[in-house]
């Protein structure tokens, strides 16, 4: 008996504000796609003068985030004194390593502006090896990410190597990300681009090996193997992959790590606010669920 793709659904998740996205991973089905442990899809979301969707000051560990935009803008601030405007096209990378502190806020030249913000901010776990690296910070052009026509397809290869091309954003392992805006008609033979590989439809339906994948819903391929695109409407989809994670990961709030005694250090460090100050930034976000922020983390549950 024939089955189709894994699909995965996404659960909407309100951050605040009424700025809700859609997550898709990590999921009951699915807890990563090669190093990506965290995908969420914001928007299309109207910004107007007076709505306050701005991120506040939070920290990280263990991870790198990895920030997309479809439309829009926003401010990136962190710790090390990094102040980044990103804009549609553009990637930025921001390795948390050993820990880091940012925020992400509408930029002061829209603050009386209306526009929408649209995109998607991934989590990459860092390898065993790196998981304690120094903190740092990379942004990439939209002008120096490679652009090619496949098969028809306008492909934006933004973190990885595929079809002859190699993003200039640097990674710590094989790491597949690629933004495909598909025409209605045309039929795309992805290649096995990583040992794990999934597809995401962003604005409308598309198939996979002839199974329907709607909307806002994340496919995942068999293991090694490619898989062949088609869609009857013009659809923007994309892929994200890569090697396996090299060992599990635990994942509370916005800490990761191969170790449970980490988190909960990391939510101490943060309570006793010892990860850093975003400069300018004044704001503090407590750990949840307790209201002074010195409550231990839940690390109960299962393990990427």
């Amino acid at each position: 008996m024939t089955t189709g793709p894994l699909l995965l659904q996404p659960h909407d998740k309100d951050l605040g504000g009424g700025f809700k996205v859609r997550r898709l991973l990590p999921s009951a089905q699915r807890r990563s796609v090669g190093p990506f442990v965290f995908f969420d899809h914001f928007g299309p979301a109207s910004e107007r003068p007076g709505m306050q969707h701005d991120v506040r000051p939070h920290p990280h560990i263990g991870l790198a985030t990895v920030t997309y935009l479809f439309e829009g803008a926003m401010k990136h601030r962190d710790s090390l004194g990094s102040v980044q405007e990103v804009l549609p096209g553009a990637i930025n990378w921001m390795t948390a390593g050993r820990g880091i502190v940012h925020s992400e806020r509408k930029p002061e030249r829209l603050r009386d502006a209306s526009y929408v913000n649209h995109g998607l901010q991934l989590w990459a776990a860092l390898p065993l090896a790196h998981e304690e690296d120094e903190p740092a910070f990379s942004h990439t052009a939209a002008t120096d990410i490679p652009a090619l026509d496949v098969q028809g397809v306008a492909v934006r290869v933004l973190v990885g190597e595929a079809f002859g091309a190699r993003s200039p954003v640097a990674t710590l392992s094989h790491t597949v990300y690629l933004d495909l805006a598909l025409p209605a008609g045309v039929r795309f033979e992805l290649p096995a681009l990583a040992k794990e590989l999934a597809i995401y439809a962003v604005d409308g339906d598309v198939s996979l090996d002839g199974a329907p994948v709607a909307q806002h819903t994340m496919a995942m391929l068999p293991e090694g193997e490619g898989g062949v695109l088609s869609a009857q409407a013009a659809v923007r989809v994309v892929v994200i992959g890569g090697e396996p994670l090299d060992g599990p990961r635990y994942i509370t709030w916005n800490f990761v790590s191969s170790r449970r005694e980490r988190i909960l250090e990391a939510g101490a460090d943060w309570a006793a606010q010892r990860m850093g100050q975003v400069p300018g930034e004044t704001e503090f976000i407590p750990l949840p669920g307790h209201p002074f922020g010195v409550q231990e983390p839940d690390t109960k549950s299962t393990p990427v």
